[in-house]
């Protein structure tokens, strides 16, 4: 279960209206665009701060921040070139023309004109308008997700029977289901920024402002508020921001949380993300609705030999998983004797360069661990997977092609490390003779053979 606090439905969040993070993007986009006021700016006392008809511009942040104001700014607030319906329309073209996903989810339902009729009849209100422009502008991955994610959730509702007016609610809900990440630190956009403890509370805060965002406009249902509060709910009762479980989630609140984890594995892995997102979904069987995921397996499976035997893959990819686990773990047993500062880039000495390729091989080593386990397919979890795959020779042969791959990134960077610092290999220093060591063992075992289900 989820140890999140649920928050207060009733309460509206302390930053929908004068977010010091959102009014810093609105006045950067009037930067470059031509932001004006259709209506004048008040403070919540009543002060008139910008007249009707004014630009926006940098200069008038401190203005704006200081003060809280009657309504959230972009209710006063136009932009050139607006996001609507059409550009909508336009972007899914694209993207059905660019991203395999989409394709795919467009050629299961006969053409994509399945998934743009609903589309034409999502309410866009002026300050709906605005945020979506701004996001588009300053925000284009988070832009770019939310049609990814509102095109899955529709493809799945099509798929399950929904009626294409049963699904405007939900591309509306999938569209939006981001904004409230417009309110939130622009450090999260860097995949290296670590989130503080308070980030991490605004972050769970994020469904329940974008929910309030869409409540302000009084055009949107309930369900469609609720659909959006719950996309990052699980099954299992381990999501936020409420733990809910199982029929706790509401029907459109359950397709955009699959729909939320599908996109996510699409746009973080270039590399074999259907495989990965596949074992993951059976790795973690509880956490997704079992009715939707039956209906986004098959558009992840990967083209398998017929020749394939169920007994041999599983001998291979436990030989496989037995290579990685030894790997890690003689890299865990070598790492734990080496001076602190190897491991430590923020140390108050610089390291030397030696010390640099401890922190390099740490690194990618922990990076490849947590891939594998995202997508269930850890050494670790072996035990547990075989044991769901077992008479499952699509997911036994797309776990072995992640193995695989797995194996010879492997090799690569112990290639890449020796490479990188050759002097490794003179053995001057315990920490210089562990990263050799590890380096040639990983070397030794050879690359693994060309997959057969690629």
């Amino acid at each position: 279960m989820s140890t999140t606090a649920s928050p207060d439905l009733d309460v509206v969040p302390d930053d929908l209206r004068d977010s010091a993070h959102f009014l810093r993007a609105v006045t950067e986009l009037a930067e470059k665009d031509n932001v004006i006021t259709h209506s004048p700016i008040y403070t919540d006392r009543g002060i008139k701060l910008v007249e009707s008809g004014a630009r926006i511009d940098s200069r008038l942040y401190d203005r704006l921040v200081q003060a809280p104001l009657r309504e959230s700014i972009d209710h006063n607030l136009m932009v050139d070139n607006m996001v609507c319906i059409q550009s909508i329309e336009a972007e899914v073209m694209v993207q059905c023309e660019t991203m395999p996903l989409v394709r795919r989810l467009g050629e299961k339902l006969g053409g994509v004109e399945r998934l743009l009729a609903p589309l034409r009849f999502i309410p866009l209100p002026m300050p709906i308008a605005f945020k979506l422009t701004l996001m588009r502008e300053q925000r284009p991955e988070l832009y770019s997700h939310s049609l990814q994610m509102m095109l899955v959730a529709l493809y799945l509702a099509l798929e399950a029977g929904w009626s294409e007016r049963d699904c405007v609610p939900l591309a509306a809900a999938g569209l939006l289901h981001d904004i409230g990440m417009l309110y939130m630190p622009p450090a999260w956009t860097d995949p290296a920024h670590k989130l503080s403890p308070e980030e991490r509370k605004q972050l769970v805060a994020h469904s329940v402002t974008a929910m309030w965002v869409l409540r302000e406009q009084q055009v949107y249902t309930p369900a469609v508020q609720l659909a959006v509060l719950e996309h990052h709910e699980c099954m299992d009762g381990s999501g936020y921001p409420r733990g809910l479980q199982r029929e706790q989630i509401s029907p459109m609140g359950q397709m955009l949380i699959l729909a939320e984890v599908v996109s996510a594995f699409h746009e973080k892995y270039a590399d074999m993300p259907g495989p990965r997102l596949s074992l993951m979904l059976r790795m973690n069987h509880r956490r997704y609705p079992p009715d939707l995921v039956e209906k986004i397996l098959p558009l992840l499976a990967v083209e398998v030999d017929t020749g394939l035997e169920m007994e041999p893959l599983m001998a291979e990819v436990e030989a496989m998983a037995a290579l990685l686990g030894r790997h890690f773990a003689h890299w865990a047993q070598l790492r734990a004797p080496l001076a602190p500062p190897a491991l430590a880039p923020a140390a108050a000495k610089p390291p030397r360069p030696l010390d640099r390729a401890v922190v390099w091989l740490d690194g990618r080593l922990k990076a490849l661990e947590q891939e594998l386990a995202q997508a269930g397919s850890h050494p670790k979890q072996l035990r547990d997977l075989l044991g769901y795959l077992r008479d499952d020779l699509q997911g036994m042969a797309e776990l072995a092609l992640l193995h695989r791959e797995a194996v010879w990134q492997l090799e690569t960077i112990a290639n890449g490390c020796l490479r990188r610092w050759p002097q490794l290999l003179e053995r001057a220093t315990p920490t210089d003779e562990a990263l050799a060591d590890w380096c040639q063992a990983v070397s030794a075992a050879g690359a693994p053979r060309e997959p057969e289900t690629r």
